[in-house]
């Protein structure tokens, strides 16, 4: 099924965009580096006491979202910003469900506009992961197209039950190296290596970018059967 020909988008644009990566991450296919200035910040000084570094553990699943669309819904959506529901992926078909049994969480949450963007742990994608909490593990809320600051959001969401990455870092420059050290043991159950980690710099309480680190070992979806051809997913312990 062609989901862009026969679907349209209930946001009107992507659900969630790209991050570029910090210098020695690996790229993937579209992938690009963020400013030199940007990693400096990040890694190795802020500009000053108006910035915020904030560094979680990277999780590797999918990236979905749950939205209150114009009709007042509540919607699972792909990171496309396609209907989970319309994808040929049984893993959001899934999601699409498990949003249906927790509409009024999602209900109670969001408010007009406003979106919640997370990453679906379900079925195993390049790393497989024994989960010690529910599969959806969100990572930002949007109004609009505003992204939410990191304590406003982590507050949020929760107060609702929900468990966001592992956070690694808050307040000044982390480096890439101690990143890489500090996902040694990752927060949520990884049974393989964690791929990396994302960096979130704010100014003046709001957010300015985003940037990443992806360990060179990454192999995109290699536990996917449409990547190792084999004829059933991997799915993670707790589903």
């Amino acid at each position: 099924m062609n989901e862009k020909v026969k679907f349209e988008k209930p946001l009107g644009y992507k659900a969630y965009g790209s991050i570029p990566h910090l210098p020695g991450s690996r790229l993937g296919s579209g992938d690009h580096h963020c400013e030199h200035g940007q990693a400096r910040i990040a890694t190795e000084k802020t500009r000053d006491r108006h910035d915020v570094v904030i560094v979680q553990e990277k999780l590797d699943g999918s990236n979905v979202c749950v939205a209150r669309v114009k009709d007042g819904a509540i919607q699972a959506l792909t990171r496309a910003g396609y209907p989970a529901l319309s994808s040929p992926y049984e893993q959001h078909i899934m999601f699409s469900q498990w949003v249906k049994a927790n509409i009024e969480r999602f209900d109670r949450l969001l408010g007009d506009n406003e979106r919640i963007c997370g990453e679906w742990l379900v079925q195993a994608h390049g790393t497989r992961y024994d989960l010690p909490h529910e599969p959806f593990v969100p990572f930002d809320v949007f109004k609009n197209k505003v992204r939410l600051p990191y304590m406003e959001f982590e507050s949020r969401v929760k107060g609702f039950d929900f468990t966001v990455p592992k956070l690694l870092s808050y307040g000044p420059a982390y480096s890439i190296e101690a990143a890489c050290e500090a996902i040694k043991v990752s927060g949520h159950g990884a049974l393989d290596p964690v791929e990396g980690a994302i960096w979130r710099v704010e100014r003046r309480g709001k957010v300015d970018f985003l940037t990443k680190f992806v360990h060179h070992f990454k192999q995109d979806g290699n536990y996917l059967p449409e990547k190792n051809g084999t004829d059933k997913p991997i799915y993670n312990v707790y589903f």
